[in-house]
């Protein structure tokens, strides 16, 4: 029975940081756009490759 008289309070005290937090996460953006940044990994890129873009490895000669 004593052990609640710790518990009770600690407990609230735990939700009410649980809250704070979950509150800070979707004030600071963090909740804004979950689907978009999934579609952007399996995107393709039909551009053809430009003049300026990563140099080509010479071929290896066997």
């Amino acid at each position: 029975m004593e052990s609640l008289y710790l518990l009770i309070p600690l407990s609230i005290v735990l939700v009410f940081v649980i809250g704070l937090i979950f509150w800070w996460s979707v004030r600071s953006g963090q909740f804004d756009d979950l689907e978009g940044p999934g579609y952007r990994v399996v995107s393709d890129d039909d551009d053809p490759p430009t003049e300026g873009g990563p140099a080509r490895r010479p071929k290896a000669k066997p």
